[in-house]
Formats: structure tokens, C-alpha cells, sequence
């Protein structure tokens, strides 16, 4: 149960970097996805290379998890993918 919080949580602060470096507005719901998504690349990148000693936690997680979800915002911008906006009102 403690693990799907913590991806909610990495992915909300993730999220949350990428779409403000981005310049995208989205819902709440689509940055915990976005940074879920970020945190999936950024992990299996990270794991690629250097595996953590402890086995549980990689130190570079949030910052490949953000990386990640910005790579991520920029293919969906170069494919012309639109997320769901947040309405001014």
C-alpha cells in the first residue's frame, strides 16, 4: 500500500516540475499520470545502468522521474498529442 502512495506522491512532484518547465497546464489527475509515466522511464533508465545497493531505493529517482516526464511532454508536443486543459473558470 506504502508503494502506491509514493508513486502518487513522486509522480505529483515530478509532474509538477515538468509541466511548469513545459509550460503546460494540466489537471491533477494527468500530472500524477505524467509523472507516473516519467517515473516508469526514468526508472528503467536508471536501473539500466546502476542498480541501487539497497535494492528498494535509487538515489536519482526524482530527477530521472522529472527528466522522464519531460521527455515525455516533448514527444506528445513534437506528435501534436494534447492533454486535457485546465479551465480558467
Amino acid at each position: 500500500m506504502f508503494h502506491i502512495i509514493w508513486y502518487v506522491l513522486i509522480g505529483l512532484i515530478s509532474g509538477v516540475i515538468a509541466k511548469s518547465v513545459m509550460h503546460v497546464h494540466t489537471t491533477i489527475f494527468w500530472t500524477i499520470v505524467l509523472g507516473i509515466i516519467g517515473s516508469i522511464i526514468g526508472g528503467g533508465v536508471t536501473h539500466m545502468f546502476s542498480r541501487p545497493a539497497n535494492e528498494r531505493y535509487h538515489p536519482a529517482g526524482l530527477i530521472f522521474s522529472t527528466l522522464g516526464a519531460i521527455l515525455v511532454l516533448f514527444i506528445c508536443y513534437k506528435l501534436k498529442i494534447h492533454f486535457p486543459e485546465v479551465s480558467p473558470f
